[in-house]
């Protein structure tokens, strides 16, 4: 049959980037505590197409991505763009895995036990020897506004929040990890089963630890600086006001080599 994909094309424009996008896919990830978890990603896969091709081979992508081992780390996203590279004839591969990561976290009192969602997304790309992987996470946090708690002559105006961490490592880091540090930046962490008296600790937490988002990306920034394993981050905080019409947010990117 005719192969119109590798006709040429005369028109002198090469393409960043082709392929698919918006593909749920099953993936295993690793789990701190339970040594893999199950989850389902959103998938975007992508090539450089060359100025005198006219089209990529787009049902190269599924088979590459059926080829792959279930499980999504470090070593077999490298493997998924090397293979997308050499089953497409291209110079530059990019996968984009978006999925849904669950914690289960201790209530501060009772120790109650309730699963928490993340949002993680890994943005890989290999471009000819370098492989490059960039590790998001949004995370749900609470914010307590400093400046209502001064003025106030009780109470303060307090809210949920999320921090978002993408880093470049060196070494590995858990996904738990950066979930933890996300807690740490915050008034107070979110939970999801909370006892009354729980709720009571962390609404006391929250009003003696008050942060504008300025100064809970600042801390974010710190952790980012303080840790050898992170070699570039990008950090940003918002808040979904809860007495304003608008969100509040800040973000701060660096690189440490």
């Amino acid at each position: 049959m005719k192969d119109v994909q590798s006709e040429k094309d005369l028109r002198n424009i090469p393409i960043d980037r082709v392929g698919i996008s918006s593909i749920s896919w099953p993936i295993q990830v690793l789990d701190r505590a339970y040594g893999t978890q199950d989850t389902v990603a959103n998938v975007s896969l992508s090539v450089f197409l060359p100025r005198d091709y006219r089209g990529t081979h787009m049902s190269r992508f599924i088979e590459v991505l059926s080829t792959q081992e279930k499980q999504v780390t470090f070593h077999n996203m490298e493997n998924l763009l090397s293979s997308l590279r050499e089953h497409l004839q291209a110079e530059e591969a990019h996968a984009e895995f978006e999925f849904p990561y669950f914690i289960t976290k201790s209530a501060p009192v009772s120790e109650a036990k309730g699963r928490l969602r993340y949002d993680v997304r890994f943005i890989a790309s290999m471009k000819g020897g370098s492989f490059d992987l960039i590790t998001e996470l949004t995370a749900p946090i609470q914010t307590l506004c400093p400046c209502s708690k001064e003025i106030s002559a009780f109470g303060a105006h307090n809210q949920r929040a999320h921090a978002k961490i993408a880093v470049r490592m060196n070494t590995f880091m858990w996904i738990e990890e950066l979930a933890e540090i996300a807690d740490e930046c915050a008034s107070a962490p979110v939970y999801s089963l909370l006892k009354r008296e729980d709720e009571k600790a962390v609404t006391e937490k929250a009003y003696s630890n008050p942060h504008f988002v300025e100064d809970s990306v600042r801390d974010l920034v710190l952790a980012m600086q303080n840790d050898k394993r992170i070699t570039w981050y990008q950090v940003s905080v918002t808040s979904h006001e809860s007495i304003h019409n608008h969100d509040a947010f800040a973000s701060v990117e660096r690189n440490k080599v």
